[in-house]
């Protein structure tokens, strides 16, 4: 295929260009806590040993591969292998049921599945399966060499992308290399007018926040940013202040998301305002020159990073207000338009030529019309050629015009500006169009209200819209919502009845689009807006937690049900509801007020965002790791520490010979005793494991040395200033806390793991009390710590000091103390959090 001065004949051809980036990073993303990168050339490489695993099990030209798994690498690399076979992709989305699973494979007859470990679903298909967890260990044995066993043409069938399937048999899109390679062109040609200034800011990073197996996902995630040679980074939480977070500190420049995560991340925006009294700025946003505006919210800026300036954003409808507020921020915000019959794009608006409210100008190569509706009807060479169904293969002619079911109006430039799903427009009895859209604008310019959907109500005079809303506080007037939101309407598009949706958020597909025919559902009929003390549907945060516990319980929509005896949920089991209720409503929870939370209902209210908590943050200091304070920290280490604590312990060191073959970032686990301990520790360590090193420390201590939870005396608030600054100096401490705020140490630790250094844990989480002679149980959170960091573990046994502690003495004979080091453990992955702390426990008595 060929557009302009290009040529393409596969998609393949886009793979051996990677090979020329060799060792540049293409992938970023996180295994447990640890970030790991991906090389152009790893990835090429990665997908040939796939391909010739694939090969050697017998799948062939046209057989069909089902893929399915969260964003990573080693999806990416299953895809390219399947291509290089000439095998047909068919992806799924991770969350997908088993039905639809096994509905898909019956349409398709697959050969072989590639899978997470922890999509259950497809270990009931009947299919052998490729663990993508461990894709690089399966395929290691192949080689490497370039893969000749196929020679696909612009009209070879590369995947088949199916449909949700909610209310009838899934349908799947066939695309063709050709369908995807007539977007790319044009992409690649008009990327290419850019690449020479690319250098400046090489390289450019993108944070994909879609699914990989939706047409847009794979566009944004494997197939464009490739094109400029950049790093694409994969995020699993779609909390907005971990999305913040992320690209603040891995420099992001471009979020590829769908509105209603950047819907989230403008109200995470508002919230800070609201927090620091400054929502008025926001409310009255400067509409000046660009630099204006940046300096204006420089502070959000700052949060998101200073090599961040765009969202591209596609798979749905965009607010008018969420795209007003991030343009008068001073960032670009860049929507595409198409669906995964059109391979993804049928218009997509220019970086550096932005229309207010549009979806962009046409792609090459399409024609568009509107029908005497609306309706948006295209056709070109990147349509797909026909659906792939339980009945066989649907084709259709490259003449024929695709119709969209999209309602959508041209302006005289030329660019595309959509109004709403065919489907979804409401039908007056005076047969006046209402467009669903434009009354949600509407609903949600209201201050009360967090978001909102319009459907189809039948009233005394025919269809009329029904206002389902999400509000920020229970008690608003839904009635002076509605009058208020009628007042910017026409006469005949105004609201006649609102209902109130108690749940934090709608019901979404993978791609977050309101699944409106479920909220019709759920709602039936009703012809008053519902009361408090109604109960929809099973509670979500029930339905979460029997996922995590495996526990049932009958009573599932009973608010007073405790999660520790009911529901059964441990400490960590608090954590991962925490985490599935965040990426589930896109909220931040406080994870003191989480903590504190006794019951289901107060849980709810958390969500809803009816309780917040004063809680003061534990500090992560930065300084620490920084330039003079390293300097001063090992100056002091030799001058003070190292002769003090060779005087009083008059220590010995056992085990150095189990430390020489360690040569990257380790975690050393340690009983605990006295508040020596650490500098006993650092002291035994040879010197090149020494000075990169990282303590954990009680972290409570920590915050109120920094933030008294109490007035006290200016002397003794400097005093414990004092003690804060010299204690984080000397050893380089960080705040790992007993009672909440695990996820955030839990990071800590795996940052400076990154930034090279090992990190020491007493994992008792407390000294041990006068007169015990033997170490407490060991808390479960350090089987998660080492699970998750994936880094070699070395236990430190500190012999002698329960003695010297029973005695209240000081100073230790010689040889009475002890500092051993044993063998260092890399633990199976298949080993739960609590087998973990269970044998490191045991390994540190036998020593």
């Amino acid at each position: 295929m060929q557009y302009k001065s290009l040529i393409r004949n596969s998609l393949l051809s886009y793979l051996d260009d990677h090979l020329k980036r060799g060792s540049e990073t293409v992938f970023v993303y996180r295994r447990g806590l640890r970030q790991v990168r991906w090389s152009y050339e790893q990835l090429v490489l990665t997908a040939r040993q796939t391909a010739s695993e694939l090969h050697s099990r017998g799948i062939r030209t046209g057989d069909r591969v089902l893929l399915c798994g969260r964003n990573s690498p080693e999806w990416v690399a299953a895809f390219w292998a399947c291509l290089l076979v000439g095998a047909v992709v068919v992806p799924l989305d991770k969350e997908s049921s088993f039905e639809f699973a096994g509905a898909v494979k019956q349409q398709t007859d697959p050969k072989i599945v590639f899978a997470d470990q922890d999509v259950l679903s497809f270990s009931k298909l009947d299919l052998p399966i490729i663990t993508l967890d461990q894709l690089i260990e399966t395929v290691s044995s192949q080689s490497s060499g370039r893969f000749h066993k196929s020679n696909p043409d612009d009209s070879t069938l590369a995947e088949i992308i199916f449909t949700s399937g909610t209310t009838s048999t899934p349908k799947g899109v066939m695309l063709t290399h050709g369908n995807l390679i007539a977007n790319l062109l044009p992409l690649e040609h008009e990327i290419g007018k850019y690449l020479k200034w690319e250098r400046l800011v090489h390289p450019v990073r993108f944070l994909n926040l879609v699914p990989l197996s939706h047409v847009f996902g794979q566009f944004m995630g494997l197939l464009v940013p490739q094109l400029l040679g950049g790093e694409v980074h994969f995020h699993d939480s779609l909390s907005p202040a971990d999305i913040v977070d992320r690209t603040r500190k891995n420099r992001i420049s471009v979020i590829v998301l769908v509105p209603r995560i950047l819907e989230s991340l403008r109200h995470w925006v508002e919230r800070r305002y609201a927090a620091r009294g400054e929502s008025d700025k926001l409310k009255n946003k400067i509409h000046g020159n660009a630099l204006r505006r940046w300096w204006q919210f420089r502070a959000v800026h700052r949060d998101f990073g200073l090599k961040f300036w765009a969202f591209l954003c596609g798979g749905a409808t965009l607010e008018e207000q969420t795209e007003n507020l991030w343009r008068a921020l001073g960032f670009a915000v860049l929507q595409g338009y198409g669906m995964t019959e059109t391979a993804s794009l049928v218009s997509v608006t220019h970086p550096f030529k932005q229309s207010y409210r549009s979806i962009g100008e046409l792609m090459p190569g399409y024609e568009l019309k509107l029908d005497q509706s609306g309706e948006i009807l295209v056709r070109g060479p990147s349509v797909s050629s026909g659906y792939w169904t339980a009945e066989g293969q649907l084709s259709r002619t490259a003449d024929d015009w695709l119709r969209t079911g999209d309602v959508g109006v041209v302006d005289d430039a030329g660019h595309l500006h959509y109004k709403g799903r065919v489907k979804e427009v409401i039908v007056t009895a005076a047969g006046l169009n209402i467009f669903p859209e434009d009354l949600e604008e509407a609903l949600n310019r209201q201050p009360e209200v967090r978001s909102s959907c319009v459907i189809t109500s039948e009233g005394p005079n025919g269809d009329q819209p029904l206002a389902v809303l999400i509000l920020k506080e229970s008690g608003a007037n839904v009635d002076a919502i509605v009058e208020r939101a009628n007042n910017s309407l026409a006469k005949y598009q105004r609201i006649r009845r609102g209902y109130v949706w108690r749940e934090p958020n709608f019901p979404v597909t993978s791609t977050h689009k309101i699944l409106k025919r479920e909220v019709a559902a759920r709602i039936g009929h009703p012809q008053t807006i519902i009361s408090d003390d109604e109960v929809q549907s099973e509670n979500p945060i029930v339905s979460e937690a029997q996922r995590i516990t495996g526990e049932r319980h009958s009573a599932a929509d009973d608010g007073s049900l405790k999660l520790t005896t009911d529901l059964k949920l441990d400490s960590l089991g608090r954590i991962e509801l925490l985490s599935a209720l965040e990426d589930r409503y896109q909220i931040d929870i406080d994870e003191a007020a989480f903590t504190e939370a006794t019951t289901v209902g107060e849980v709810e209210r958390i969500v809803r965002g009816e309780i917040d908590s004063a809680t003061t943050p534990y500090p992560y200091p930065t300084w620490s790791h920084r330039f003079p304070v390293t300097w001063i920290r090992i100056l002091l280490f030799y001058l003070i520490i190292l002769p003090i604590t060779r005087v009083m312990s008059r220590m010995r060191v056992e085990g150095m010979a189990h430390l020489d073959d360690l040569t990257g970032p380790t975690l050393f686990v340690a009983n605990h005793v006295t508040l020596g301990d650490h500098a006993l520790v650092l002291a035994g360590l040879p010197l090149r494991l020494r000075h990169k090193l990282a303590i954990a420390m009680e972290g409570e201590r920590l915050r109120n040395w920094l933030h008294p939870p109490m007035p006290i005396s200016l002397f003794r608030r400097l005093k414990q200033l004092a003690e804060y600054v010299l204690v984080t100096t000397f050893f380089q401490v960080f705040p790992l806390p007993r009672k909440s705020g695990f996820r955030r140490s839990f990071a800590y630790a795996a940052e400076c793991i990154e930034r090279g250094k090992s990190v020491l844990v007493f994992p008792e989480g407390v000294r041990a009390p006068r007169g015990q002679i033997h170490m407490s149980e060991f808390k479960i959170g350090i089987g998660l710590l080492t699970s998750q960091l994936a880094v070699p573990v070395v236990p430190v046994k500190l012999n002698g000091l329960y003695e010297l502690k029973r005695r209240q003495q000081y100073f230790a004979s010689k040889g009475m103390v002890s500092v051993v080091f044993g063998e260092p453990i890399q633990f199976e992955h298949s080993m739960s959090a609590s087998e973990i702390a269970s044998e490191l426990q045991r390994r540190l008595e036998e020593m």
